[in-house]
């Protein structure tokens, strides 16, 4: 796994100490300079390892950004970070995940009440003291009381898209062990829920001590936690990873039992103990010649554990995929018969949510273009952010700019063969009003519309602007209909049925936003819109090529929400999405 993430982590927390401390430009540059450390295509501690110059061409690296990157790698630590650090001690991570507090904020309220954790910004907000701090009152202590508890319960867990690339990256290391028969993630990050507690790694092996020796000596591993026979914890960038260690003809067995939640494996064991069987992390045993099967959890005939397929197959059920192992009807459909076929990776024909250079994206539409080519699309859309309520800082197009883009997307769709759509991502006000004028929506070619403003509004008055929204003749797409950002807001409470509903009735798409900050909808949504017949689409919403690669999260967030490619609007064939479109 490549250090890109850490470095720009340490940049993105000087943007953030550097604001709180009032300091103009700088933050705005080290911010610019992370997200294209992040996102650039190779390890940069092999740059760094080629001196100052190579660091250098990453764009927006300077020279004074890439001496403190070659100083990080030198001695381990930024010598003007640690001293920011040390002017103001503050959980900056932790206190900025209160909707409403920034590193403005935080910096004032540590020079105010010396402020320095959530439990003291609690405190503090409970005692009134915050609202006699000069720019503050009554109203935003509220705000910051009212937030502080979903802050609170974000910090128990863990985005997916930051710990489904430390899996990947410990997979990969372990699997290149010659002692390793097989290895895989479970439980939820197997799920692919959209938060997860800790990463859960199986391996199969003939004995763990080679295994968990390799395990520790992982070069991502931080810190080792513990370390036994055939079990071990190490944490890496702040993530607990657990290794288990079971024999190859348990491994089937074991990843089973480690992936399903509690109430999907409780109903398996129900059917197995019905037809006079146990199942277990160890296999499935017939047990009606044993007089008490729980002496002992290998008692009776083995007849299924080396295969994850094997366990279903025991109970007279067909492969329930692992999204779906959540006890919400998947048992009983496998039971049925009625199971869905899950759309695959392999089934998305195009991304129909993306930014460029003209809004608030960091590429030229050109660029963005290439990567789609290079990932095989036939399609791709082309929807930068129009204005509107929400947009802040002039990202977004007027209609004579979303017209003049018209033309620059035509002259880049005659030298393609991808079908290239032009499109834009509208905003919708609090009254569920579209930002952009009709006769300029009637000449896109795909119209994604978003909620960025009025987060706050109750259940009835979100669904009647949602409602109204796709409801809207021109809006093809209502793009990630809750706004929610995982671990910062909740988003809008809906009456999902009712939009999908309405939704299905005026050919408008529910979106998957693919980014993993969002995946919004959610897996239980999409299942609840998919059931009142509404048509799903997932997009990347990127804002560059890197994160055309968010597809996947959508597409497993997709399978979670039970859906067919069928449901999929960008799994369809170019000429039935054209029909589908306005």
């Amino acid at each position: 796994m490549s250090r890109n993430d850490e470095v720009a982590s340490l940049f993105e927390e000087f943007a953030d100490l550097l604001d709180a401390k009032d300091v103009s430009y700088k933050p705005n540059t080290y911010r610019r300079a992370a997200e294209n450390i992040r996102e650039y295509p190779h390890p940069i501690e092999e740059l760094a390892a080629d001196g100052a110059d190579a660091v250098g061409e990453i764009q927006g690296v300077g020279d004074a950004i890439s001496a403190k990157i070659i100083e990080y790698f030198e001695t381990g630590e930024i010598e003007e970070l640690e001293a920011l650090r040390a002017e103001l001690p503050v959980e900056m991570a932790t206190l900025t995940s209160v909707e409403g507090v920034g590193p403005k904020t935080v910096g004032k309220l540590y020079d105010a009440l010396g402020i320095t954790t959530l439990d003291e910004l609690e405190r503090a907000a409970e005692e009134e003291q915050i609202r006699e701090v000069k720019g503050f009152g009554p109203k935003t202590e509220a705000n910051i009381r009212e937030n502080i508890p979903f802050a609170r319960e974000a910090q128990k867990r863990e985005r997916l898209g930051n710990a489904r690339p430390l899996a990947d990256d410990v997979l990969a290391y372990l699997r290149e062990a010659d002692t390793v028969q097989a290895a895989e993630v479970a439980g939820s990050i197997r799920r692919w829920r959209d938060t997860i507690g800790d990463v859960d790694v199986l391996v199969a092996a003939e004995s763990g001590d080679s295994v968990v020796e390799a395990f520790t000596d992982w070069p991502a591993a931080n810190t080792v936690i513990e370390a036994g026979p055939s079990k071990a914890s190490v944490r890496s960038s702040g993530i607990r990873v657990d290794l288990r260690v079971v024999v190859p003809e348990e491994f089937g067995a074991a990843l089973q039992y480690f992936t399903g939640s509690k109430d999907h494996n409780v109903a398996l064991r129900n059917i197995a103990i019905e037809k006079g069987l146990k199942m277990n992390e160890y296999g499935v045993f017939d047990v009606s010649d044993v007089e008490d099967p729980e002496t002992d959890q290998r008692a009776g005939e083995k007849i299924a554990g080396e295969t994850e397929a094997s366990m279903y197959e025991a109970l007279g059920l067909p492969f329930i995929p692992p999204e779906l192992r959540e006890n919400t009807g998947e048992v009983e459909a496998a039971q049925a018969g009625t199971l869905p076929e899950v759309v695959e990776m392999g089934d998305v024909r195009g991304d129909l949510h993306t930014h460029s250079d003209w809004s608030d994206g960091r590429y030229s539409i050109s660029e963005m273009v290439a990567a789609a080519e290079e990932r095989g699309y036939d399609y791709y859309a082309v929807t930068d952010h129009a204005t509107g309520p929400g947009m802040v800082g002039g990202v977004g197009l007027d209609d004579d700019e979303l017209r003049d883009q018209m033309d620059a997307v035509a002259d880049i769709a005659a030298e393609t063969d991808l079908e290239l759509l032009h499109g834009v991502e509208a905003n919708i006000d609090a009254e569920g009003g579209i930002s952009v004028g009709d006769d300029v929506l009637a000449d896109l070619d795909v119209v994604v519309a978003s909620p960025h403003a009025a987060l706050g509004q109750d259940r009835e008055t979100a669904t009647d602007r949602l409602v109204a929204a796709v409801e809207h003749p021109a809006v093809d797409i209502l793009g990630h209909p809750t706004g929610r950002l995982i671990n910062e807001r909740p988003g809008l409470e809906l009456d999902i049925e009712r939009i999908a509903e309405t939704a299905a009735g005026n050919g408008t798409a529910l979106e998957i936003n693919a980014d993993p900050a969002r995946l919004d909808l959610h897996g239980e949504l999409v299942h609840v819109a998919r059931e009142a017949g509404a048509t799903i689409v997932t997009n990347t919403d990127a804002h560059a090529p890197g994160a055309l690669d968010y597809i996947r999260y959508g597409v497993h967030t997709a399978r979670r929400g039970w859906c067919e490619a069928d449901d999929l609007l960008n799994a369809w064939r170019v000429e039935d999405l054209r029909s589908f479109l306005h």
